[in-house]
């Protein structure tokens, strides 16, 4: 009885922690009343003493980007700086895109005590070549905002926008040259980027795509995790962020009843909490779902349209993914290895075997380091479409009716030019 109370006691006392700390970053992440109109501004910025990057700098940082009808929105994130002096020609960028972490504020990577996480493989390689890094949080996340999860043209503003921040900030010297890097939903976030850079940001030189363990098949990864634990830790940030985006509460009529009642407390939590409750209600046979979200025609029309194209042959793409992968399981990007490949992407895949999600983005940063590298320099990386899957793809069956118009979704953008990226 000694040693619960013992554990509880240092629970409570790492919560009431937590939440001392997040009142002290509340200023800092209070927008201004009026938001800088031109995306890439700098609202305010600060050192992240407390953060040691071999070779380089952080800083904490308050961006504008754009919101969902492309009104001015802040954004949080950070922005890392090497400490050797820059080329005259001005330093290479790359754009990280941070994997699912939950929606609450205290869950933003810059408003938590593991702000490195992902990041401290590869990030002192990223300086010791002098590149700025900068890590979008994501509207709403940490700042005031709607839910934005997997919404992709949402996604890809807040990365463009964090390098147009880069630019803008004092002595990053950063040039127009960069990458975009992202692990799990950042690498949905990564591959919606590469799609729309240019569109939002032509200024800018978008070089290249990489992406670990992404979430890009939608309703491949759907299907499968439904009633897994995996369902109660991403389906809540998934259900709330689409009703925010498309202004209809179809969604929820998958959930269970059990699903309803937690949602609210699940939003609250950040990921690896949410996952543990998931684990604890499907060892009493509990589901966050109650039937198969994609049998839904609003969730089946919502995972196509945040599906992510293939990218042009013009356009490299880094790939890696685990085969011990049980979130986004591996079967999904096996068919996406196949699908984009067909299309003519240009794809470099590191198929990663026995590595689990938590890990690939980590396992396989030095090879993108290297990847990222050579297509600076432009050198033609390695293309191995040819390589054939480590796994076999997996394909949702998708109800064909469920994908008819008239459509049960609308997307701002939809009707009016209000949506588009703003340039």
């Amino acid at each position: 009885m000694i040693a619960f109370a013992g554990i509880g006691w240092k629970i409570w006392d790492g919560n009431r922690a937590i939440e001392r700390n997040q009142a002290l970053l509340e200023p800092f992440y209070t927008p201004p009343a009026d938001i800088p109109a031109k995306p890439g501004t700098i609202i305010r910025s600060e050192p992240m003493d407390d953060v040691e990057v071999p070779g380089g700098k952080g800083y904490r940082l308050l961006y504008t980007s754009t919101g969902f009808t492309g009104e001015p929105a802040a954004v949080s994130g950070m922005i890392f700086i090497p400490t050797a002096p820059a080329p005259a020609e001005g330093r290479k960028v790359v754009a990280w895109a941070h994997p699912t972490t939950g929606l609450a504020d205290k869950c933003a990577p810059s408003r938590s005590s593991h702000e490195l996480h992902d990041l401290d493989v590869w990030l002192d390689q990223a300086m010791s070549y002098g590149w700025v890094v900068t890590a979008t949080d994501y509207l709403g996340l940490g700042t005031p905002g709607p839910n934005t999860y997997l919404i992709g043209t949402q996604e890809a503003a807040d990365v463009v926008n964090s390098v147009r921040a880069a630019r803008n900030f004092p002595d990053s010297n950063a040039g127009s040259d960069w990458i975009v890097w992202g692990h799990s939903q950042g690498g949905h976030s990564a591959l919606w980027t590469g799609t729309l850079a240019d569109k939002i940001a032509p200024e800018l030189k978008l070089r290249g795509v990489g992406a670990a363990a992404p979430a890009s098949e939608l309703t491949s990864i759907v299907s499968e995790q439904w009633r897994t634990p995996v369902g109660w830790a991403i389906g809540p940030d998934a259900l709330v962020s689409f009703q925010d985006y498309y202004g209809t509460t179809k969604f929820s009529d998958s959930l269970s009843g059990l699903g309803k009642s937690d949602l609210a407390d699940l939003l609250g939590e950040c990921v690896l909490d949410a996952g543990v409750e998931g684990l604890l209600a499907s060892k009493l046979d509990g589901t966050f779902f109650g039937t198969n979200p994609i049998q839904n025609p609003a969730w089946a029309q919502a995972a196509v349209a945040q599906t992510p194209a293939p990218l042009p042959a013009s356009m490299p793409v880094f790939l890696s993914q685990g085969t011990a992968d049980t979130i986004v399981l591996s079967g999904s990007n096996a068919l996406m290895q196949e699908t984009w490949c067909k299309a003519g992407s240009d794809m470099t895949v590191q198929w990663l075997g026995d590595i689990d999600h938590q890990h690939v983005a980590m396992a396989s940063g030095s090879s993108f380091i290297e990847w990222a590298n050579n297509v600076f320099d432009a050198k033609p990386p390695k293309r191995n479409c040819d390589v054939p899957p480590a796994s076999p793809p997996i394909a949702a069956v998708v109800p064909p009716e469920n994908l008819l118009v008239p459509s049960v979704i609308n997307a701002p953008s939809l009707g009016s030019d209000a949506g588009k990226p703003a340039v």
